[in-house]
This record gives structure tokens, C-alpha cells and sequence, in this order.
């Protein structure tokens, strides 16, 4: 429920291949969700490469200069920070492995025999200050920032206009405005359950998982060391102003210790390891049920 409010309204709909509710305190006009929708679809057919009209498809068949709006630029800033700060664990460019291994256009989930190494970002991508430059094709995957910087740019939309209590939900990634909101840590082998609650308020939290997007005995976080998937963290959450970091913490965290990451960020967490420790800071009302 949106703290203060009378009345409720949720708009469920699609958008970057996933559902996505929005809760409000009074319904949203169409011209506010043709905006959002317009903005969803733009961010779709540039970063996606699940599809073959996109900028990302273009780049995997062809390396050159490709122009970055001034809006999206954070983005692939916060990618460039994420792999300086993990050693180059966290990269966009874990895309042909993952299309390899069966996560790509057509969702096969058949792995190859075998799949791509990923690239070094510099020997790949020569420059991403205003224009995306790359040496040689290659397939982007912004998978560890994009969704939550979609949520953002929606949440802007509803700011500009005027609306400051909200729910944004990106099917997982949560942004809310001026009114608290408990949320619910989704069990990392059981869905159907929670390991916890946390409050949230003029901010965002982000999980990432293994069961998430996971098939054969694959899932989506790749170890670019081994190019398969790691496997000493089962579940991540991570709370921070915006949900763009928080999405983009959220997969560092099965790469590196907390306490690493917030020499440059700050954020709250909750990490489940595979031995069955769970590690946690103090956020804002967190109760664990482990």
C-alpha cells in the first residue's frame, strides 16, 4: 500500500521482455503511460540483443562509432566503474557467451558445445564517452545495470510530471518515491517463500539470483575467468538511492566482498552464499527469517 492514500491504482503491463506493475495513488493518464511506454521501447531498441533491429545487434555484426544519448550515458559509465572496480568480473561483454550457452534470441536454453571466452573490455570497446567505439563486432549485454536503469528513467517520467508517490517494479527491480514500502527477499531455491523483508522509501533494491534465468546447468551471471556461471553466492539484494547502481551492485556481489564495493558505493546488502552464510548490513528495517 502507498502510505496516506485512499485509493490505489496498478498498471500491469510488458515491456523489455518482462512484466513490469507500477503502483500510484490515482490512475496515470494515457498520455503519462504513452510517454513511459514510448521511453521503455527506446531503451528496448537500442540496448536489447534479443532482438535483431537493435543498436546491440548492430554492433555484433558490425564494429564502428555508434552515438550514446546523453541520458543513457550513466549507464555505461557505471559499466565501466563495475569492471574497473571487479577486475573485470562484472562486463558487458558476456554477451556471445550467454548466446552461446542457450540465453539469446529465441530463448533455445541448449547450450553450444562450446561457448565464446569473453573479450577484455579494451580490447573490444575503444571508447564509450558520448559514442560507443568498438574494434571489432561484438555482442553487448547490459543485463547488469539495464533494468534497473529502465526503472529510473520511468520513475523520472513520473517525477517530471508530477506524481512523487510510487511503486516502479521492473519484475524485480523496485524503485519507490516520497511513501514507505515493505519488500519481500524472494527465497533464492524456494519462490514461493521469503527469507526476509526490508523498507524502502525514495529509493531502490535489487535482487540477482541463480534460479533466476537459470537452465541446464546454466544461469545468467557469468565468471568471465571460466566463462561459465559462478557458483559461490546463490542471492544478492542490494538497497541504494537509485536502482541502476542497486541493480548494477547486485551482480558485483558475486564477485566481490561488500566491503570492496563500498570503498565507491553506498548501499545496504544481503548476500546468500551457496555454504549457507548469509551476510548482511543494516538497512532500513531489515528482518531476516533465517
Amino acid at each position: 500500500m502507498i502510505s496516506g492514500s485512499t485509493a490505489v491504482s496498478v498498471w500491469e503491463f510488458s515491456a523489455l521482455g518482462t512484466a513490469w506493475d507500477i503502483t500510484v495513488p490515482a490512475p496515470l493518464s494515457e498520455a503519462l503511460r504513452a510517454q513511459i511506454a514510448v521511453e521503455l521501447d527506446r531503451i528496448d531498441q537500442v540496448w536489447s540483443r534479443f532482438r535483431p533491429d537493435s543498436m546491440v545487434a548492430e554492433i555484433a555484426r558490425t564494429a564502428g562509432e555508434y552515438p550514446i544519448a546523453e541520458s543513457d550515458q550513466p549507464m555505461l559509465d557505471l559499466h565501466r566503474r563495475l569492471y574497473e572496480v571487479t577486475n573485470g568480473l562484472v562486463t558487458p561483454l558476456v554477451g556471445q557467451t550467454l548466446d552461446d550457452a542457450g540465453y539469446g534470441a529465441g530463448y533455445a536454453l541448449r547450450p553450444a558445445d562450446t561457448v565464446a571466452e569473453v573479450s577484455a573490455w579494451d580490447d573490444v570497446i575503444a571508447g564509450w564517452q558520448g559514442t560507443l567505439r568498438t574494434s571489432r563486432p561484438a555482442l553487448i549485454d547490459v543485463g547488469a545495470s539495464g533494468k534497473g536503469f529502465a526503472v529510473d528513467q520511468v520513475s523520472r517520467i513520473l517525477a517530471a510530471a508530477g506524481v512523487d508517490e510510487y511503486l516502479v517494479n521492473g519484475s524485480g527491480d523496485i524503485r519507490a518515491g516520497a511513501a514507505p514500502h515493505r519488500i519481500a527477499l524472494e527465497h533464492p531455491t524456494d519462490p514461493t517463500k521469503a527469507i526476509g523483508t526490508v523498507m524502502i522509501e525514495n529509493n531502490a533494491i535489487c535482487g540477482s539470483a541463480s534460479n533466476r534465468r537459470a537452465w541446464a546447468d546454466w544461469h545468467h551471471i557469468v565468471d568471465p575467468r571460466s566463462s561459465r556461471p559462478t557458483r559461490e553466492v546463490l542471492a544478492t539484494w542490494v538497497i541504494a538511492d537509485d536502482t541502476m547502481t542497486a541493480d548494477g551492485l547486485s551482480t558485483a556481489l558475486f564477485f566481490c566482498p561488500p566491503q570492496k564495493l563500498l570503498r565507491d558505493y553506498r548501499f545496504d546488502y544481503v548476500v546468500v552464499r551457496a555454504n549457507g552464510s548469509v551476510e548482511n548490513s543494516h538497512a532500513r528495517e531489515l528482518e531476516l527469517f533465517l
